[in-house]
């Protein structure tokens, strides 16, 4: 999105081109206010006469997206290069703790484009709409303005709050003028939440030279450091009396009913509504704050948005997406959605409570407008409400965006907007987004007290963006017991297995150089897998499934998910890392978090491959245990997708063939360095997230990389593959058999084993119970190839028998020891053929 700055700069020399005319000649030469400045601070702005005891003028914004249509990527491009100045400004790391606060209601889009320039910070406006349940944080008064009183009502009660390492506030308006409403801002919320930065933004810098020194000088009062980013910098110079002369103006023209004060017909035509299909849990705009996951989920869904709206719009070639008052930023990134669905030509606006005198005339910035009663049933009561430059645009469709607090019988009435805009345009088509209400239950304000998600470069070796690991960091605890003690705590109870960990494999040149060559041999195979899986849960659970993947085998595979929707479709999925622990469940606290930050309809627990079908009931059990518990939360759907479903143990996999998966061949080197998650009272309390170690020191041998990369480079090739292979599995019936846990049933019989966890099916477990138990013997299908290389190496070096087995419904099955001694291991823990 960094393209929007130039090319804004491009569309706002093309308007100029067209517009020879400056549209502030006609309020100039007949009040003699003259503006005065940079060399494009006329293309910029024009003027217009207010409907304001207070002001008399008005400065109209030709890129703000308000009161004159502008191209939408036009007006978030600059908002948007705005943000990336601050960003340079402040650096990465003050950058990510920093909260953007845009204005009401002119400035909520302006503000929340500039929170996408900084791509790191959350996003919260000011609002004139007191919403029932919502807990004030603060407030201010904007003494010229027409309605004075602004509402800060984060959801988050701690999102204004200042961190211990400091947190810039970035404060955006559309001008900053005499710089009042700006510090009077930063004073009121200075003596609640002091901080030590504040960055103020605007379009336009119009401090008179009187202002212009009480910048330094405020910042020296509160003791902080106050910068000012602004597109362009000038000044409006005024002449003695013009208040009563403007108002002398406004009344001589109102007498004349100058400008077109536009109606709508008898008979309008009804709209045409078309459903969005709003990403749940995405709020609507920054009125109760707008975070970057947010962001990332809008992201995401905004392509088939902006589809939906361009097929209601029929044969219009000249279109216009009309906001509505604080809604400016929905209705902007569904107009810049709209401009990359269609060939039309669109434009973006948005009402507003502000009264203008139109003038129809080419030196004056409000040529028209229509006039229309208040559909949101305001705090401050009944009132009219404005569209500016609509009537006699030329706009052969208008799609007009509410919020659903907005859609009501006042909206459709005889003399309403709807009826007004139907009066001057071919079709009207209404799309409501739905009014984000903050939860009034506890368990969001409980879920923010959790830590966010860990994210490498600081824990793992995955990038930040690949993966969010919703874990505590126990990398300084010693939490590793050699193999043969660890076995015999576990087999005799005395231990849990997630209470600690093995010793991690360290493989020889020999087994570094099977992996890469086993890696070589299957990357194709495995990317049609990727491919596959990811095309299904697209299909189904689409367009915005948000990933979470249990743990760490399933860690890479969502990685790779999240490559190809990125690649295939330009999705930006959201990815969380969580654990499960076979007998405890999985972690609440993780799903608690998730619940309150995304939809739980949208989650899609991800794995690597089924074995027996083990992991796949205990996530269904703690599932239901969870909703039960935790109702408020939301429902989670149980589904896990696999690339590898051998034991046909799910619906949505890549393949239900057990072959390897060079993932499985190792363990925190191919898993981002990460250790297999932890579980043990004294290290995770009961509102901390579950553990697990960051494996630093192995970082030489780190082939995490390496597997995505190679992966990754195969998509491409395997894509028509993948298109036939979701095609038919999507139409097949894909119900889950079972087969595996009847298999493991039989073996643990057939074995003299009696207990089905000592017995692990499929080439991916069977690798895990060589690398990280005591392993017994290894089953393996006879002929199975170079599949099993890297387990006949392993099975050596540790001393186990591999016994071929003509029948087998895998390609191999690894056998734990099922009567642990140490006489039946050795003191080394390798294992030794059964009497």
């Amino acid at each position: 999105m960094g393209e929007h700055g130039p090319a804004a700069d491009e569309h706002i020399r093309e308007e100029e081109a067209v517009d020879v005319e400056w549209s502030g000649n006609w309020v100039a030469g007949r009040l003699g206010v003259e503006l005065v400045g940079d060399g494009e601070l006329r293309e910029l702005l024009g003027l217009a006469l207010r409907r304001n005891p207070k002001r008399a003028h008005l400065l109209v914004s030709n890129v703000l997206g308000k009161h004159v249509p502008q191209r939408p990527s036009v007006v978030h491009g600059v908002g948007f290069e705005l943000g990336e100045r601050v960003r340079n400004l402040l650096g990465e790391a003050e950058a990510r703790r920093a909260v953007v606060l845009g204005y009401a209601e002119t400035a909520t889009g302006l503000g929340h484009a500039v929170a996408d320039g900084l791509g790191v910070a959350p996003y919260l406006h000011s609002t004139r709409r007191p919403v029932p349940g919502a807990a004030q944080a603060g407030g201010f008064e904007e003494a010229h303005s027409h309605a004075t009183s602004h509402l800060l009502l984060p959801e988050d009660p701690d999102l204004l709050k200042a961190t211990a390492e400091g947190s810039p506030l970035v404060l955006v308006d559309d001008e900053f003028s005499t710089g009042n409403t700006v510090l009077n801002t930063i004073r009121a919320l200075h003596a609640r939440y002091p901080r030590d930065r504040y960055v103020i933004v605007a379009l336009v810098d119009m401090r008179s030279e009187a202002d212009q020194g009480r910048l330094a000088e405020f910042a020296q009062e509160i003791g902080a450091r106050v910068d000012l980013v602004a597109r362009a910098r000038g000044t409006v110079r005024l002449p003695e009396g013009i208040l009563e002369k403007g108002r002398s103006l406004v009344a001589e023209h109102d007498a004349r009913d100058s400008g077109p004060v536009a109606s709508g017909s008898s008979a309008p035509r009804p709209p045409v509504c078309v459903a969005l299909d709003w990403p749940a849990g995405v709020p609507d705009g920054g009125r109760h704050g707008f975070t970057p996951v947010h962001r990332a989920a809008l992201e995401a869904a905004l392509p088939a948005m902006g589809a939906r709206i361009a097929d209601a719009l029929g044969e219009a070639r000249r279109v216009l997406v009309l906001g509505f008052e604080e809604l400016m930023y929905a209705p902007l990134r569904l107009a810049t959605a709209l401009e990359d669905a269609t060939t039309a030509e669109v434009r973006y606006s948005t009402t507003t409570r502000s009264p203008v005198l139109a003038v129809d005339d080419p030196g004056y910035a409000i040529r028209s407008r229509l006039v229309f009663p208040a559909h949101d049933d305001p705090a401050d009561g009944p009132g009219d409400r404005y569209a500016y430059n609509v009537a006699g645009a030329g706009f052969d469709a208008v799609v007009a965006v509410v919020d659903s607090t907005a859609d009501t019988p006042a909206l459709h009435a005889p003399d309403g907007l709807l009826a007004r805009l139907a009066g001057h345009t071919d079709r009207v088509v209404l799309a409501v987004v739905p009014s984000y209400v903050p939860s009034p239950t506890p368990h969001r304000q409980e879920a923010a007290m959790l830590p966010e998600p860990l994210r490498g470069p600081a824990f793992s070796s995955y990038a930040a963006q690949d993966v969010g690991w919703l874990l505590q960091d126990l990398s300084d605890t010693v939490l590793e017991a050699p193999t043969e003690e660890r076995e015999e705590a576990i087999q005799s109870g005395g231990a849990h297995y997630a209470e600690s960990l093995p010793v991690e494999y360290q493989p020889s040149p020999q087994y570094q150089e099977l992996f890469k060559a086993a890696l070589d041999t299957s990357a194709t195979r495995i990317a049609r897998a990727v491919g596959t899986v990811t095309e299904t849960v697209l299909a189904e659970r689409g367009p915005r499934p948000v990933l979470v993947s249990l743990a760490r085998a399933g860690t890479p595979v969502g990685v790779l998910m999240r490559r190809w929707a990125q690649h295939r479709h330009g999705l930006d999925l959201p990815h969380y890392a969580v654990s499960i622990v076979r007998g405890r469940g999985i972690d609440a606290n993780a799903l608690r978090w998730l619940a309150a930050h995304h939809d739980p309809a949208d989650v899609v627990f991800v794995d690597g491959w089924t074995g027996k079908g083990a992991i796949t009931r205990e996530l269904a059990a703690a599932l239901e245990e969870f909703a039960a518990a935790h109702p408020e939360c939301g429902a989670f759907d149980p589904e896990i997708a696999v690339l590898a479903d051998p034991g046909g143990c799910v619906r949505t996999y890549g393949t239900r063939e057990d072959f390897l998966i060079p993932s499985a061949c190792l363990n925190s080197t191919v898993s981002g360095l990460i250790s297999r998650t932890v579980l043990r009272s004294d290290l995770v309390g009961p509102h901390d997230f579950h553990g697990a170690k960051f494996y630093r020191e192995l970082a030489d041998t780190d082939v995490s990389g390496l597997f995505l990369d190679t992966v990754a480079a195969r998509f491409d090739e395997v894509a028509g593959a993948v298109d036939a292979e979701a095609k038919e599995l999507l139409a097949a019936d894909r119900a889950p058999t079972w087969e595996g846990w009847a298999a493991v049933e039989r073996i643990s019989e057939e074995y003299g084993i009696h207990d089905v966890n000592l017995v692990k099916p499929g080439v991916g477990e069977t690798t895990r119970v060589l690398l990280r138990r005591v392993p017994w013997k290894i089953l393996a299908k006879r002929g199975a190839g170079a599949d099993l290389d890297h387990v006949r190496l392993l099975a050596e070096q540790r001393g186990v028998p591999v016994e071929e087995i003509a029948e087998l419904p895998y390609t191999c099955v690894g056998l734990i020891h099922p009567k642990y001694t140490r006489g039946a291991t050795g003191a080394d823990g390798t294992a030794v053929t059964a009497k």
